[in-house]
């Protein structure tokens, strides 16, 4: 049965509330939660209370999941919930539950593969319909209050599900459970794995690459920064200009678009056309970490210092703006102030230049960032900046030169951003997530390691205390109150944990690594196959596990090199034949996904390539500086006496010490791969 064709869609009549409207969001710690507290929809959070009522109530649940950083959740909840018959429909006919993404991605994750695989395709803000026993039976993305641009409105959705509903309940039932039963069907059907899966990837990668403008695929873009990251690993070995040019140009091209706010720093989360113009405007504590790896990686290998600027001024952005003072890093910056103006605090008029900058920096920064390609769609008179012209070409064209232009470039973003600041300011979600938090604090020892900045190590050092103190109780870790730690929990923290033993030599964070992995071993690994499930225990009767970068890096796959880290670090079996297990249970699929398995193949290249240093020299010596600032695509430190030496190791072979840092500089740039 195709219930999407058995609804059918009434018209709509007048209906009035019955009772007293109680919305119980008031005293919530999601942000999202809260910013609902207002309406006069009788919401719930996600409880038995909810579930329970329903049964009572015999009605459907109307689920809304999305995010406080969600331009469509904001425009939803203007246009839906703000009206009076929506509001009526949805008193009357449903029990409203409203779910934080961040706060719950386990609810979230399931019903998101629940309505993509209802034909809908997944996003937020997330409208699901479910039964009081939770089972899902309808639902979609973003629905306008009435018909347009090809979507039906939500008032004739409203009134639609709550007749089937009442109408054709044995058909909700015996759909809803075979939805489920088909999401619980993950056939991992193991396969072998051999070296050239890693060549089959890069070429497979590489056909999808838009040579013109950058990024692979077609429009929405994303960064895709797993596969960024093993094509950048892949093409250290041997230079070859068919894998560095694809990922320089990407790397080039999102950091001179609209994507990168050219003003502040950071980048948006993604972009809605092909040249990288136009963005969705939050900005992701997430992306900005995987983005931040990526760009240092790209500075170590090529030498470029335009990378090195835009990490830094990644850096920045999250200094600024998503860092607490006290340790921990803040989620997200929401897209908009208002949903009636996408983007408006991050765009541009030529009014606004004119009245920012003097007649000179006018010239200048207009030439370079303000383009017509920049147009926002509801207002073209407001621009995305982007890098329109280079500053050679406006220095040519100005017959200035070029130490002049930068000058003027560099005074006039300045002011740009001082009167943006002046602006009411999108929200910044301020909770504190072990999950983010863990990928932030790997990418500020990255960038440590690189930059040699030691404000970063000991900012990242902090925050691993902060999160500690936040989230782990009596031998327990939480993801948020209440709620259990996540697989992605785990192994974000256990990366922090290693990376923060790799910057400092502290054998602290390397023992607290290993007790969380063998916790994460004991509750996550799929003892029937290989892997990791994404939960614990069954949550909605679902446990589930994969690969696929969405559309940040899988935990699995990271998982994976975490195994072969720790194996290498503490020489440990058990660590060892996991990852072996784990990558052959997700060979298969991965070659199913191609690209959205980037971080899976980088993992697969960490085990047949990876390169353990010990590293017998005092941590705070000038040598390990040295060692550790190194580049190699898969790198292990492992620290021990202090004899002023390094010893590289690969699987079963060790080679001659090595005292001098310019000697082992020599000696990894001549590393083949396999």
């Amino acid at each position: 049965m195709c219930l999407r064709g058995s609804i059918k869609l009434f018209h709509i009549g007048n209906s009035n509330s019955k009772g007293d409207i109680m919305n119980r969001l008031a005293n919530e710690k999601a942000a999202y939660l809260r910013h609902a507290a207002d309406q006069k929809i009788d919401w719930f959070s996600w409880s038995d209370e909810a579930f329970d009522r329903a049964a009572r109530d015999d009605k459907p649940v109307f689920l809304s999941s999305g995010a406080v950083w969600c331009h469509w959740c904001h425009v939803m909840a203007k246009e839906c919930f703000e009206n009076d018959e929506i509001i009526r429909l949805l008193n009357d006919k449903f029990i409203n539950i409203k779910l934080d993404r961040d706060e719950r991605p386990d609810i979230d994750r399931r019903y998101q593969q629940a309505v993509t695989a209802m034909g809908s395709g997944g996003g937020w803000p997330l409208s699901v319909f479910l039964t009081p026993e939770r089972k899902p039976f309808f639902g979609g993305t973003y629905f306008p209050p009435d018909d347009s641009l090809g979507r039906p409105g939500f008032k004739k959705i409203l009134m639609a599900v709550s007749e089937f509903y009442k109408s054709k309940k044995e058909d909700v039932a015996d759909y809803s459970e075979r939805l489920l039963n088909l999401l619980k069907k993950q056939s991992t059907v193991t396969g072998d794995i051999d070296v050239s899966q890693l060549h089959d990837a890069e070429r497979t990668m590489i056909s999808s690459f838009d040579p013109q403008n950058g990024g692979f695929g077609t429009a929405p873009k994303f960064p895709m920064p797993g596969a960024m990251e093993f094509l950048m690993k892949r093409s250290f070995y041997g230079g070859e200009e068919y894998t560095r040019h694809p990922v320089k140009r990407t790397l080039e091209a999102m950091a001179k678009g609209g994507i990168h706010d050219q003003i502040g720093g950071g980048f948006h989360r993604y972009s809605t056309d092909e040249a990288w113009v136009i963005p969705h405007f939050e900005k992701m504590g997430d992306d900005n970490a995987w983005l931040l790896r990526n760009y240092l990686d790209a500075y170590s290998l090529f030498g470029n210092t335009y990378f090195r600027q835009v990490a830094e001024d990644i850096i920045a952005f999250i200094g600024d703006v998503l860092s607490d003072p006290e340790g921990g890093f803040y989620t997200s910056q929401d897209a908009d102030v208002t949903p009636d103006d996408e983007g408006g605090y991050f765009t541009w008029t030529d009014e606004d230049f004119r009245k920012v900058l003097n007649a000179e920096e006018y010239r200048i920064l207009s030439l370079h960032l303000l383009h017509d390609r920049g147009a926002m769609h509801h207002d073209t008179s407001k621009k995305v900046l982007f890098v329109a012209m280079e500053p050679e070409s406006v220095a040519e064209k100005t017959g200035l030169d070029l130490s002049v232009v930068n000058k003027l470039l560099s005074r006039g973003k300045a002011k740009l951003l001082q009167e943006r600041s002046s602006r009411p300011q999108p929200f910044i979600d301020t909770s504190i997530y072990i999950t983010l938090n863990g990928m932030l604090i790997t990418a500020f020892l990255k960038a440590f390691r690189v930059l040699n900045d030691k404000r970063l190590r000991d900012f990242a050092l902090k925050s691993i205390e902060r999160i500690m103190e936040l989230h782990y109780s009596n031998d327990k870790l939480y993801h948020s109150a209440g709620v259990a730690a996540l697989l992605d929990d785990y192994i974000y923290l256990i990366e922090a944990l290693i990376a923060a033993y790799e910057a400092s030599g502290n054998p602290s964070y390397l023992d607290r690594a290993e007790k969380f992995m063998e916790l994460c071993i004991s509750r996550f690994w799929d003892n029937g196959g290989a892997g990791f499930f994404d939960t614990d225990k069954e949550v909605l009767g679902l446990r589930l596990k994969g690969i696929e970068d969405i559309p940040h890096p899988s935990a699995d796959s990271l998982g994976i090199i975490l195994l072969d880290k720790l194996a290498a670090l503490t020489g440990k079996d058990l660590y060892r034949n996991n990852s072996v297990r784990a990558l052959r249970a997700f060979s298969l699929r991965a070659r199913e996904l191609g690209i959205h398995a980037g971080y899976y193949y980088a993992s697969l290249d960490a085990h047949f390539n990876a390169l353990t240093l010990s590293l017998e020299s005092s941590p705070e010596s000038e040598f390990s500086r040295a060692v550790r600032a190194s580049y190699h695509p898969h790198m292990n430190i492992r620290y021990g006496e202090d004899k002023g030496y390094v010893v590289p190791c690969t699987e079963g072979k060790c080679y001659d010490p090595i005292d001098n840092p310019d000697r082992l500089r020599a000696f990894l740039e001549n590393r083949e791969r396999r």
